[in-house]
């Protein structure tokens, strides 16, 4: 059941942080813009997000008028949720060395107004982005950089619904400009890992595999290294043959899945048809060296429209080969297109849909659908309020609610930053 009395603590911390967003925003001295605090060259700003949103899909919980705590319904269930999100934003630059930092914490309520039982799976997320240049404007450059991220929005295809994911990945480049930068050349390694958990402590009624239950999930964490080249060369002021090749060793912590050993090699061109056309357009091959084997054709066709100084279009198709635990490698076809425009200065809206052909080895085959829409208004340099509806539609060759389900979502956002 839920508990009262926590949720009017939730609703009165709430009302004090509302009331305080304008003394939050104003700078020193009176002067209201988000000018953050002066850190040598740079600036630190805080920030601070509340977001109310109800998901359609929100979790797997108890079921109505469920007297056993050992119970959860194998069916998602709707929910309304609350983010409180603070954050940092440190931006440090410089030619010979420059570091910009940003992250949040995000705490998600489940209010339990639509379905009792759900405050039990509230749980916190986190989000941390690092990079750190030297020499960024000189011939040969180092860059490091390291992102972490926990929330419900892995990174493994072959998971639905209702999983929790940590992941990290440490990266580092070293970026090669001879004879004025019109040819670059940029080696690089990275280091990842991804571990997933049930968002519930309980299985689902009716689970029988790990995109459900807790007990297996697990079993698709992994290990990444991944090491690559890419090259640019600027033949044509506004045209670049571009150049990329990457090998990539993946292994699963617990075992059960051999690992996969999977060299990515495409080449194409970029640059600008017209003044308000650009065009990207690769082409190459993903082919594993591991005991799955498996190849395919890999590719990106990509283009966009500046419609007017303050309007872009996007739209493209991507094939991708990537590997996965259980399931061995898996092709992915996409098709997107992206829409935003700033009108009067304050106002953005914003649009974005994608269709993805999920193709694994052996006879499962995934289809995704998502919709992103939504206004955000600027009413000063330090306050925006934001709202939008997300449509996502999932069908699977294989049964069980987490990745076969419908999920609506809308939301209201306010940010503050200093």
């Amino acid at each position: 059941m839920t508990q009262p009395a926590n949720k009017w603590k939730v609703w009165c911390l709430l009302l004090v942080l509302v009331a305080s967003w304008p003394a939050f925003g104003q700078a020193p001295g009176g002067f209201r813009g988000g000018n953050g605090l002066k850190v040598g060259d740079g600036r630190l700003h805080l920030t601070f997000d509340f977001e109310t949103r109800y998901d359609s899909a929100a979790g797997y919980f108890p079921p109505a008028g469920n007297t056993d705590p050992t119970v959860v319904s194998d069916k998602l269930s709707g929910e309304a949720l609350m983010h409180i999100r603070p954050g940092l934003r440190l931006e440090i630059p410089g030619s010979t060395l420059a570091l910009d930092l940003k992250g949040y914490a995000d705490y998600v309520h489940y209010t339990g107004l639509f379905t009792p039982g759900s405050t039990n799976t509230s749980h916190l997320e986190a989000m941390a982005d690092l990079n750190v240049a030297y020499n960024r404007e000189a011939p040969i450059g180092v860059e490091l950089g390291d992102h972490f991220q926990r929330s419900d929005q892995t990174r493994n295809a072959a998971v639905g619904a209702g999983v929790l994911s940590l992941y990290n990945e440490l990266r580092l480049s070293v970026p090669v400009r001879p004879g004025g930068g019109a040819f670059e050349v940029t080696p690089q390694l990275a280091w990842g890992t991804e571990l997933f958990k049930a968002s519930g402590a309980l299985p689902p009624v009716g689970c029988g595999g790990p995109t459900c239950d807790p007990a297996q999930v697990s079993s698709f964490d992994y290990n990444d290294l991944r090491a690559g080249v890419n090259a640019r060369w600027r033949f044509l002021p506004k045209t670049a043959v571009l150049a990329d090749a990457q090998f990539n060793v993946r292994s699963y912590v617990h075992g059960g899945t051999p690992g996969a050993m999977l060299l990515h090699a495409k080449a194409g061109l970029a640059g600008l048809v017209t003044p308000k056309i650009a065009v990207t357009a690769t082409a190459g091959w993903g082919q594993d060296f591991g005991s799955a084997g498996g190849g395919s054709l890999i590719a990106q066709l990509e283009a966009s429209y500046l419609m007017s100084q303050t309007a872009t279009l996007k739209a493209g198709y991507a094939r991708t080969l990537e590997p996965v635990a259980s399931l061995g490698l898996f092709r992915d076809d996409r098709g997107y297109v992206e829409a935003q425009a700033l009108l009067g200065g304050k106002l953005t809206v914003r649009g974005a849909s994608s269709f993805d052909y999920l193709s694994f080895q052996g006879t499962r085959r995934d289809t995704l659908f998502k919709l992103d829409v939504g206004p955000q208004y600027q009413f000063e340099r330090w306050l925006l309020l934001g709202a939008g509806y997300l449509l996502g539609i999932r069908t699977s060759s294989e049964s069980g609610t987490g990745i076969n389900y419908s999920r609506h979502e809308g939301y209201v956002r306010v940010t503050v930053t200093y």
